[in-house]
């Protein structure tokens, strides 16, 4: 038949092997200090910007972020999408509508383009901008990611557009999904872009991981509601990716509401961000991610 000890007796035994364990001496000096972040850390800066059709202005805030970022110490940028005209629109009834809309539009040599290609490399950060591109035909709904030197390393047009809103018939949209390897501080990091709707698809984040992505940046303006955040949540786990996603913050009553996330390969929350504006930091082990999909 077991014997019973009674608890304090149980207690008396592992307080006695407890204080049996050898134990470093203490000291007085002051703690070496050490870096918080490992070095296989990227850290991604979502910059949650209020949504206005002014592009001057757009200019002038994602330049402020863009510093805030890096002063976060960050190593890439996001915007939300097309943030050269806030994702504002026209009145499509009204007549001319059209060539209003297409006037919006900007080339990849434009001087917005240009002044954050020169920003990425004043601060030697990636960034990736995001923009209604011209072209000879209708417009697209473009993002451009811009290296740590200030070359446009790939650009990426939304490929589901959504075809119940007038703006968004009014592009054109891309007819693939690219991979682009990005230097870094920490190395060379394999990085894929989708837009928005994209996320939706499950396809998009599946072609994304099989052409090699290792973490998905996502441009996004719309209202992020309980599903879309747990839908982008899975897009990550379901491919064992790193999933990144800037959306812009509330301002008004206009269906945006900040939320911008970040969530790890495994599934596991990195960030959720509140619906105010601001700059949130995403950090993302690179090693944790490698040794979890078995590239170690």
């Amino acid at each position: 038949m077991p014997v019973k000890l009674p608890s304090l007796f149980i207690l008396a035994i592992l307080l006695a092997m407890n204080n049996a364990v050898p134990r470093p001496p203490v000291s007085c000096a002051a703690p070496e200090v050490h870096s918080a972040v490992p070095d296989s850390v990227l850290k991604v800066a979502l910059l949650q910007l209020p949504s206005r059709p002014d592009q001057d202005w757009n200019l002038d805030k994602g330049d402020e972020f863009c510093r805030r970022a890096k002063e976060l110490d960050a190593d890439i940028a996001l915007f939300p999408e097309m943030v050269n005209i806030g994702y504002t629109s026209v009145d499509f009834d009204e007549p001319g509508a059209m060539d209003k809309w297409k006037s919006m539009a900007i080339s990849k040599d434009s001087e917005f383009i240009r002044h954050f290609c020169l920003l990425a490399a004043e601060l030697d950060m990636a960034i990736v901008i995001t923009y209604l591109e011209k072209t000879d035909d209708l417009p697209k709904n473009s993002a451009s990611l811009i290296n740590r030197h200030g070359d446009i390393v790939m650009t990426y047009s939304k490929v589901h557009t959504v075809d119940p809103f007038p703006m968004e018939t009014a592009v054109q949209p891309g007819i693939d999904f690219y991979v682009a390897p990005l230097d870094t501080r920490i190395g060379e990091v394999k990085v894929g872009i989708m837009t928005c709707y994209d996320r939706e698809f499950p396809e998009s984040a599946r072609i994304l991981m099989l052409n090699g992505a290792e973490i998905i940046l996502t441009p996004n303006a719309c209202g992020l509601d309980t599903l879309r955040l747990i839908q982008f949540r899975v897009r990550a786990w379901e491919n064992a990716v790193v999933t990144a996603m800037t959306n812009y913050a509330r301002t008004e009553d206009d269906g945006l509401n900040g939320h911008s996330c970040a969530f790890s390969a495994d599934g596991k929350h990195i960030i959720v961000a509140g619906e105010n504006e601001g700059v949130f930091i995403a950090e993302v082990d690179m090693k944790a991610v490698r040794e979890y999909r078995g590239w170690s």
